[in-house]
């Protein structure tokens, strides 16, 4: 039995035009040849060509010489084939010859008997007809038929569908399930009822049920919100029609709005289905923000969209899903109850979710038997889903590029590194003197890593050049994701930051160019702290600045929102704090003199030290001085220096 939703197939529009377009070209053919004979019937020919009233006899080329000598020819037009000539006196005739034979006594005799004369050119009447008017007939009428055919299709599109969404959309069944999307167990939960209301309408309409017109997936980039979106269509096995927020916006008034009449009018006829639109904030943007006054496209455009959301009932199988990173930004009134009334976070994998997303893509990769995805899944805290697909990815080039039988454990790591610090540059050449200074100062952030409460623990050193200009590069991963940070590790990056320059300053005796990013990153962390997290004495529990951007990691706000004082007295805490950061950081390293030079030679002879070496140079050196890292304090104290006093 066939499903009725409610919906009426549209009416075609099959009238006379539509249903016999050659016989109606027939006609205007035949209308053509009446036109082109009634203007082109031959008459008199005199200086002003032929005339429409005078009256045509054909006689022989004799009878037309002797009538020039006669006196009784006004004018002769000499053609190719005919001689046409016009008498004298009223009503006026027109005698027409063949020119039998090529006669040179002809103009002598018309100039002695000062008949005036001229040439012309003989047309072929078939010719003209086609190529003159039949055929220029007959583009315009298709292009007639063609402008009137399209029109027809896009209703409400405006001429050559301009506002027609049919080429700037992807309208689909995907194949997507959700056994294809890992590591966002809650966001498939929050859209499982979705599916069953698309697969059901009915059981829902018949209780009463209201189901959600509209759901909005927001998180990073990268965290698999399309994906996801495919999934809950592909689940409900329903037409998807997908397309970006941006194909709305056009430079023609009330283009964006006519588009986003002609979506909602195609998916209600394909009901029950989706629409999704990527991109919100593109056309969603909050109308308090920017433009005033005016006429503004982009505010029809949402103002439609708000009107068409309210133009189907809860009972219209249709729901609009929506993807944005930039949830601050949008208009109350899209967020109201009865639109988008529900929102999904389609956040960053866990541990668990990152395993899980790992073997999804690796499903169809040939791994060897040492690959071990939990171990990959720990390097990659943090990354979003589309990062870890080209984790597998690189993973699967690099061993082709080897003429590998199956991707190893060791490209996969490889993938990790090229994914976080960039590419290897082996071919770059520095010399022992530059080499030395980047040894110690990969080092210093090494030591300062591992032995400091709170920060990231060392997975790998290398003095490897690697992306644009990093020189070298000391690979701090966590563990798992963390979503509060503690005061104490936020000062514990801050330390690690620092690390590089403290040991160049020690161990060189000459700082260098190589800690710019470090102390950028360093100084920003200690703004933060004051500006929005309350952690200092200068500001207290002020909060300076708002944050901005959930999900894309902006930085500071562009509103200033405290006085010059205040801002004289930031520089100088900040100034402070990091001068105390410094300086603590000099002393564990030089507490720690002699891992760091184990540290820096074993780095200028092989060049890459793993985890387990780093570790295990920093335990033996404490082993040896009796050095004890209390796990409840941040700071270093041994036998000889201990009794409170910090190192």
């Amino acid at each position: 039995m066939e499903k009725n939703n409610g919906y009426r197939e549209p009416q075609k529009n099959d009238n006379f035009f539509n249903k016999n377009p050659l016989l109606v070209f027939a006609i205007f053919s035949i209308i053509t040849v009446i036109i082109f004979k009634s203007f082109f019937e031959d008459g008199s020919i005199g200086e002003s060509g032929i005339s429409p009233s005078a009256q045509t006899q054909s006689i022989s080329y004799y009878e037309l010489k002797k009538l020039a000598e006669a006196g009784k020819i006004e004018y002769v037009a000499i053609g190719e084939a005919n001689i046409k000539a016009t008498a004298k006196g009223e009503p006026k005739t027109t005698f027409v010859a063949k020119r039998v034979i090529p006669d040179e006594t002809l103009v002598p005799m018309l100039e002695k008997q000062n008949v005036k004369y001229g040439a012309y050119t003989e047309k072929n009447w078939l010719t003209d007809l086609v190529f003159g008017w039949v055929l220029p007939v007959f583009i315009f009428f298709a292009i007639w038929m063609f402008l009137t055919s399209r029109m027809q299709k896009n209703i409400g599109g405006g001429i050559l569908g301009i506002g027609s969404m049919k080429k700037l959309m992807n309208s689909e069944k995907p194949k997507v399930k959700f056994a294809d999307v890992a590591g966002n167990d809650e966001a498939k939960e929050e859209v499982e009822e979705l599916i069953e209301f698309l697969r059901n309408p009915d059981r829902y309409i018949k209780l009463g049920a209201k189901i959600p017109k509209g759901v909005l997936l927001v998180g990073p980039p990268g965290t698999g919100k399309t994906l996801l979106a495919k999934a809950v269509a592909g689940e409900a096995e329903v037409p998807f029609f997908s397309v970006s927020g941006s194909s709305f916006i056009e430079m023609f008034v009330g283009v964006g709005a006519s588009r986003v009449r002609d979506l909602f009018e195609q998916a209600k006829k394909e009901a029950p289905s989706i629409i999704f639109i990527d991109e919100l904030d593109a056309i969603g943007k909050s109308r308090a923000i920017g433009h005033i006054g005016g006429n503004d496209e982009r505010e029809q455009t949402l103002n439609q969209m708000l009107a068409e959301m309210d133009g189907f009932g809860a009972e219209s199988p249709v729901i609009v899903l929506a993807a944005t990173n930039r949830p601050e930004i949008l208009d109350p009134a899209l967020l109201r109850p009865g639109r988008f009334d529900r929102q999904v976070l389609v956040d960053k994998p866990d541990f668990k979710g990152r395993v899980e997303i790992l073997k999804v893509h690796a499903k169809n990769v040939k791994l060897s038997d040492d690959t071990n995805l939990e171990e990959i899944a720990k390097l990659t805290a943090g990354l979003a889903g589309a990062d870890l697909a080209n984790i597998i990815n690189e993973a699967a080039l690099l061993a082709g590029r080897e003429n590998q039988e199956s991707v190893s454990q060791q490209n996969l790591k490889e993938a990790v590194e090229r994914a976080i610090a960039g590419l290897e540059k082996k071919s770059r050449r520095i010399s022992p003197k530059e080499k030395r200074i980047v040894a110690y100062h990969e080092s210093g952030h090494a030591v300062i890593s591992q032995i400091t409460k709170g920060s990231k623990k060392v997975n790998k050193v290398s003095i490897i050049p690697r992306g644009l200009a990093a020189l070298g590069y000391t690979l701090n991963t966590p563990e798992e994701n963390k979503y509060l940070v503690q005061k104490h590790e936020l000062i514990a990056e801050v330390d690690v930051l620092l690390g590089g320059r403290a040991a160049e300053e020690i161990f060189i005796g000459e700082i260098s160019t190589g800690a710019a990013n470090d102390l950028e990153r360093a100084t920003d962390i200690i703004k933060s702290m004051i500006m929005y997290y309350g952690m200092s004495e200068v500001a207290g529990l002020m909060v300076l600045e708002k944050q901005r951007n959930t999900f894309l990691g902006g930085g500071m706000g562009q509103t200033k929102e405290y006085s010059e004082k205040m801002s004289e007295e930031l520089d100088s805490y900040i100034k402070a704090k990091l001068t105390e950061r410094y300086e603590a950081v000099k002393e564990k390293l030089k507490l720690y003199r002699d891992a760091m030079e184990t540290m820096t030679a074993e780095l200028l002879e092989v060049e890459v030290l793993e985890k387990e070496r780093v570790e295990e140079i920093i335990r033996s050196f404490e082993d040896a001085n009796k050095i004890v890292r209390e796990s409840d304090e941040d700071e270093l104290h041994s036998p000889e220096t201990s009794k409170g006093k910090d190192a």
